[in-house]
């Protein structure tokens, strides 16, 4: 049997773990490329290298051939470089090429919006044209040519239409496919009509419209509509995409006409940074055979939080963004209910103003039962895995999440709504049969959280057998990248193979 192909893959990414991170994007972009570099295949990153970076501590230098590039947005020349230097995993080093441009990116250490306004950057646009159309420069420069371009998000929606049109007739682009990952669909990049101009697309493409939508340029659309394959991050997702015109946020139209080109498939956990037995941020490291350990990390998160501690009263974690998608507008509904139980809950997260006040008054009038650290700690997250008994992850919406494998590892058990990465990561307990690994309602109801939640409080406090048991299920399980890292390739195979 001959050894399966090896592949040359170009991943372009707005963020990446250890350089840069606003979500989980920047934690795929990480640990994927470095699973299929060690997997054998040859991956090339690029990123743009934005203020905050360090580029002493990575040893980010200058590539001759890369450097002072130039290339037009609209009628503006921008001069840009592409800078290199390696991301150094346990096993594997990916080399990684940072968009050097100090106007649109090196004077600004926030990646996507004004940290004063909160606004979103009024030129995101023209940034991210820069980041597609730096990529064929590279190509170009460097002479390597991949066979596949791996895109993510709205941030890099223009590189399929640039391949497919622009750069279709340069020598050895004809064979280049174009993966494009959606991780989250609310993010669409819109923008003005003039953009049109700007991207220099409109010679090229058919009709305008393939890049308009609601009489705005839309960055996602277009690399739904020109990339080869589409895929997002968890099978369930995929299907709710195509199949719930409310999951498509306005685009359902456009991911109905490629349904037969979208697949799904769920993102894994860096389980050398999220793992009990490993984690150098928790207050005691444990494992399936030292479970009893983990109540060391809920001492210590319950004087975190300046609770008293008691082994018998549950702490329910919360680490998410603070939105209505996260089901945020649910457990403000239910939440006079949920702090009815004897039951203490913690929340780490950033997001909606209006909500953060709600949960920031209610940690005063409320703190023997509730405490909250709006922002984000990342020893803090770790500590909050490891700590709960129980997370609560109720989304109305979620493509993937992380955070419910990381509690599952952890054997913190998770309480979710059945939906998109949560229903194929999930599942229910069968209290018959033992099975399953924690709590979960599908209707998106006040009423069905609050049954949920109280179920689980329930067994917790009466059958520390049945508990632990539940536990074990979650920690027995492996969402390590390998699995997923092959479905990718699969997913490449099929790509390079098809015509």
């Amino acid at each position: 049997m001959p050894p399966a192909k090896k592949y040359k893959i170009l991943y372009i990414t707005s963020e990446v773990v250890p350089f840069i991170k606003t979500g989980g994007l920047a934690d795929v972009s990480s640990a994927l490329p470095q699973k299929l570099q060690e997997m054998g295949h040859q991956v090339r990153i690029v990123v743009p290298k934005y203020g905050a970076i360090d580029e002493r501590k990575y040893k980010i230098h200058e590539v001759v051939r890369l450097k002072d590039l130039t290339t037009f947005i609209g009628e503006k020349e921008v001069t840009f470089s592409l800078r290199s230097s390696f991301l150094v995993g346990q096993k594997a080093r990916v080399q990684i090429y940072f968009l050097d441009n100090q106007e649109y990116f090196g004077s600004r250490h926030s990646l996507y919006t004004d940290p004063i306004t909160g606004e979103m950057f009024k030129d995101n646009n023209e940034r991210f044209i820069l980041l597609s159309k730096s990529i064929f420069e590279l190509i170009n420069r460097l002479g390597w040519i991949p066979d596949i371009i791996h895109c993510n998000d709205w941030q890099c929606g223009l590189v399929p239409v640039y391949l497919k049109t622009q750069f279709k007739d340069e020598p050895g682009f004809e064979n280049i496919k174009c993966l494009y990952t959606i991780h989250n669909l609310a993010y669409q990049g819109e923008y003005p009509k003039s953009t049109l101009h700007k991207t220099g697309l409109s010679e090229f493409i058919k009709n305008d419209s393939d890049l308009i939508e609601n009489g705005k340029v839309n960055f996602m659309k277009a690399g739904i509509l020109y990339a080869d394959t589409i895929n997002t991050v968890s099978e369930t997702y995929a299907k709710e995409l195509c199949k719930y015109p409310e999951y498509g946020e306005g685009l359902h139209e456009v991911l109905l006409k490629r349904k037969k080109d979208i697949f799904g498939i769920v993102n894994g956990i860096d389980d050398a940074v999220w793992n009990p037995l490993k984690d150098k941020q928790i207050e005691k490291k444990y494992s399936l055979k030292t479970l009893e350990d983990k109540e060391e990390n809920k001492k210590a998160l319950a004087e975190k939080f300046g609770f008293d501690y008691d082994p018998e009263v549950p702490i329910i974690g919360m680490i998410s963004r603070i939105d209505s998608n996260k089901g945020f507008d649910l457990i403000k509904k239910a939440f006079n209910e949920i702090l009815k139980m004897n039951i203490r809950l913690v929340l780490l997260g950033t997001g909606d103003k209006k909500l953060h006040s709600f949960f920031q008054e209610a940690s005063v009038s409320k703190s023997s039962k509730f405490s909250c650290y709006i922002g984000f700690d990342e020893e803090l997250a770790h500590l909050i895995e490891a700590g709960s008994d129980m997370f609560l992850m109720p989304s109305k919406i979620e493509p993937c999440g992380l955070n419910q494998m990381y509690s599952l590892v952890y054997g913190t058990v998770p309480i979710v709504r059945e939906t998109g990465g949560l229903a194929d990561t999930v599942v229910r307990f069968d209290e018959k049969t033992g099975n399953g690994n924690g709590f979960v309602f599908k209707k998106y109801e006040k009423e069905d959280l609050v049954k949920e939640i109280k179920k689980a409080v329930k067994i917790y406090s009466t059958d520390k057998k049945k508990w632990q048991k539940i536990m074990k299920n979650g920690m027995k399980l492996d969402f390590g990248w390998l699995s997923s890292s092959k479905n990718y390739v699969e997913l490449y195979k099929k790509m390079v193979t098809s015509k």
